[in-house]
């Protein structure tokens, strides 16, 4: 025990002191809170005057307004050549042609905006809906129909989604939190088991490439040292993730002040914060309201651990067995093909996360860390959760055992090239 401590350490603390590892550990929060801050930053701050020349020659629509305060709609007489020309001497920042029409029922496909550059999707839409708007309020008068009446009679119905628990309690279900939360999770997991488990795999390689592994083995036994490195390697992985957790929370609070940083975007959050933070509060409570939170951060943890715990195994397995991580392909397809289902996976299973296909694969000890992560949100019967868990934690079992006695044998075998046929005999042999 005092051996696999030891080697717990060593990998920790080998792994944390190393310089990639503060610099990923650092840089990751900020270059995702620069993904996210960023763009909405440049967007909210964006002054940029744009004056669009519009050439109606059907005179049947009424004058455009726009509906933003740095776009300006500017109407001009003449003829399309001539206007074309004043994009290039970058007088305006896009043309809209309409071209002399008889009736409203022509103008589909008809106009045309000319720029020098591609035209943003923001103005386009804008003018597009600015376009429909009018057409409809014309057409509408026409056929003699109060455009408030129809407006009125456009009814969006809402459902309430209520979820009766075991004891009949009664709690708001929100079905696309629950969707958001199940994809994100499953998606982490399965980001992390990849990440940490080919970091086990290399570390193997590198000491059985280096010699560095004789040394150690005859001091420990393979199982020890096997079992250290995945271990130690685990924490490694919650280390990084606890501190991305804290540092990206700090970073996003820092970004709310710089993003709010004008004095009137502060004055008017100030002045709306009270009622705004009691919605918001209101709606987070229903919207998390039917999701098991508790058994969600419980699950997140174990199946993270779990997961990692029995797909790591398998990779020290694959690194023992060769001397270069060019020679891991053939025996990575089979491991990463699990994982890779359960993410395919993911979409059917949110669209019916109680269906027979969500039951089998949340069982699975190879593909249920992904597959249950994505359940739980929809809500999981206490026995199905437990049996998941069980069968998991047997399946790192089994999987342990098979991976030591790969382990055993291939970590100190070099230069020759292992098939599927030499693993079966390290399987079997009972020396």
């Amino acid at each position: 025990m005092n051996s696999i401590l030891l080697i717990i350490q060593r990998e920790y603390l080998s792994r944390v002191r190393k310089k990639s590892f503060l610099i990923m550990t650092l840089l990751t929060p900020f270059l995702m809170a620069g993904i996210v801050v960023v763009p909405t930053y440049l967007a909210m701050n964006s002054t940029e005057e744009r004056n669009i020349a519009i050439l109606d020659e059907s005179n049947l629509l009424p004058v455009l307004e726009p509906t933003d305060e740095i776009t300006h709609f500017h109407y001009v007489e003449g003829n399309i050549e001539t206007e074309k020309e004043h994009l290039n001497s970058e007088v305006f920042y896009a043309l809209v042609h309409i071209p002399p029409i008889e009736s409203l029922e022509e103008l589909n496909d008809k106009i045309t905006i000319y720029s020098d550059k591609q035209v943003s999707l923001s103005v386009r839409g804008q003018i597009e809906n600015l376009i429909e708007n009018k057409v409809e309020k014309i057409k509408l008068a026409e056929a003699g129909i109060d455009p408030q009446t129809l407006k009125d009679a456009n009814i969006r119905f809402e459902l309430n989604t209520i979820i009766l628990g075991e004891e009949g309690e009664e709690a708001t279900g929100n079905a696309e939190v629950s969707l958001a939360i199940g994809f994100v999770s499953g998606f982490l997991i399965y980001i992390f088991i990849f990440m940490y488990g080919a970091m086990v795999m290399r570390g193997v390689i590198e000491e059985k490439t280096n010699r560095i592994v004789e040394v150690i083995i005859s001091s420990v036994k393979p199982f020890q040292l096997m079992m250290g490195k995945i271990v130690g390697v685990a924490l490694v992985g919650l280390t990084q993730f606890i501190l991305w957790m804290l540092l990206t929370l700090v970073l996003t609070t820092l970004a709310e002040g710089f993003v709010l940083s004008s004095p009137e975007m502060m004055a008017n959050t100030f002045q709306s914060a009270p009622m705004e933070k009691g919605m918001m509060m209101n709606q987070v409570s229903t919207a998390f309201g039917g999701i098991p939170l508790g058994q969600l951060a419980f699950a997140f943890l174990f199946y993270f651990l779990g997961g990692y715990l029995l797909y790591s195994s398998l990779f020290a397995a694959v690194g023992s067995a060769v001397d270069q991580e060019a020679d891991t392909q053939q025996f990575m397809l089979p491991i990463t093909i699990p994982l890779v289902l359960s993410f395919i996976m993911m979409q059917f299973i949110i669209d019916n996360p109680d269906g027979s296909l969500a039951y089998w694969f949340s069982m699975i000890p190879l593909t249920s860390p992904i597959i249950m992560m994505v359940r739980i949100p929809f809500g999981v019967p206490t026995g199905e959760l437990l049996l998941s868990l069980g069968m998991l934690v047997a399946g790192f079992i089994f999987t342990t055992w098979i991976a030591a006695k790969i382990y055993r044998t291939g970590i100190l075998m070099y230069g020759k090239k292992v098939n599927y046929k030499e693993l079966w005999k390290w399987l079997t042999y009972k020396g």
